[in-house]
């Protein structure tokens, strides 16, 4: 009996080292491989590339668009030189691909054609190419008001009246000038063909060839041309402002040099494209007219005229943009005395509402 208590209690021993043994076994393993926590599988996932989110206003990114725009040397041209300057820096709203040209001619064919969305060209050219193309160019603004001058090397012209009976070199024989001092001597009662001489001369040069020869020498020139000559021969003074005088006999008209125009299809296309050319361009004006040294730097860089002239020049040229009503009072008032005089100077006849871009 003994020998079985004695048996029994052995196998109880023996059980009990058993599951000790387990139990430490089991403990030991948990030990060398633990369970991964949440922060080590975050730790060991593959890495994702982050995804930026568009800033605000860039959820529907404006995508630029190109402007071929054209103007003739000259101050129609002038204004436009700062933005030209940005437009190389690529500093502005859209892309601007510039061309300057010596005339006319090498505009109005890719103007109508739409191969130039914008130019600067002459008023009354203007009003022919819109007859011309049916309606397919548009006036936006006036950059430029007169630039025309009465200049001589006496002192004997303090008015109009002044030039009765005198002799008169000029450019422009059957375009804009003649028309322009046509409508200001009659305007002060004297007759262009009898009451004074008028030498009409191809070429700038020529009248201020006449400036230099001849006595007390009576001319009317543009600008930059009396800046030029002003240069070369400091007895040449402006007596008259034709500007001046025009706007005298009429504040609600103006002599109008210049004008901005648009095909009409691109603009009606791309209307916020158009708005904010002509918003820099201001801006462009405002620069050149208060920072006359620095604009004739870009002036002679952009291949208008020498800087030495452009700086002359510039507060002489009547530089600026105008738009809306006053536009439309001061272009349908020049192109009447311009219509009075030569119809064909304006395309045959007065252009319609259409005739500008709002």
């Amino acid at each position: 009996m003994k020998k079985v208590k004695h048996l029994i209690i052995t196998l109880i021993f023996c059980m009990v080292v058993l599951a000790a043994c387990s139990t430490k076994k089991e403990t030991e393993d948990n030990k060398i491989t633990p369970e991964p926590t949440k922060t080590q599988e975050i730790t060991t996932a593959p890495t994702v590339e982050p995804t930026i989110e568009p800033t605000k206003g860039e959820e529907n990114p404006v995508q630029k668009i190109t402007m071929n725009i054209a103007a003739l040397k000259g101050p129609t041209a002038m204004g436009m030189v700062e933005l030209m300057e940005r437009a190389e820096k690529g500093e502005t709203t859209n892309n601007y691909d510039f061309t300057i040209a010596g005339t006319a001619d090498e505009i109005t064919a890719n103007l109508i054609k739409g191969d130039f969305q914008i130019a600067a060209i002459p008023c009354n050219l203007a009003s022919v190419l819109h007859q011309k193309s049916e309606g397919k160019i548009q006036v936006a603004g006036i950059n430029t008001l007169g630039v025309l001058y009465i200049v001589e090397t006496g002192d004997s012209i303090q008015s109009v009246e002044d030039l009765k009976g005198k002799t008169i070199y000029s450019t422009g024989k059957g375009t804009t000038p003649e028309f322009t001092l046509n409508y200001l001597l009659s305007s002060h009662g004297i007759d262009p063909s009898k009451d004074v001489t008028i030498e009409y001369k191809s070429e700038a040069t020529e009248v201020a060839a006449m400036l230099s020869e001849t006595e007390n020498a009576i001319a009317m020139l543009p600008q930059p041309y009396v800046t030029t000559v002003q240069m070369t021969n400091d007895k040449v003074r402006v007596a008259l402002d034709v500007t001046k005088e025009w706007e005298a006999l009429n504040s609600d008209s103006s002599v109008v040099t210049g004008v901005v125009v648009v095909n009409k299809k691109f603009a009606e296309e791309n209307k916020e494209a158009v708005e904010a050319f002509l918003s820099e361009y201001e801006d462009s004006v405002t620069y050149v007219n208060e920072n006359v040294e620095d604009a004739s730097t870009l002036v002679e860089k952009f291949g208008i005229v020498k800087a030495a002239v452009a700086k002359q020049a510039i507060p002489y040229c009547n530089i600026t943009l105008i738009r809306g009503e006053e536009m439309k009072s001061k272009v349908d008032g020049y192109l009447k005395v311009l219509y009075d005089q030569k119809p064909e100077s304006v395309g045959g006849k007065l252009p319609e509402e259409g005739f500008y871009w709002e």
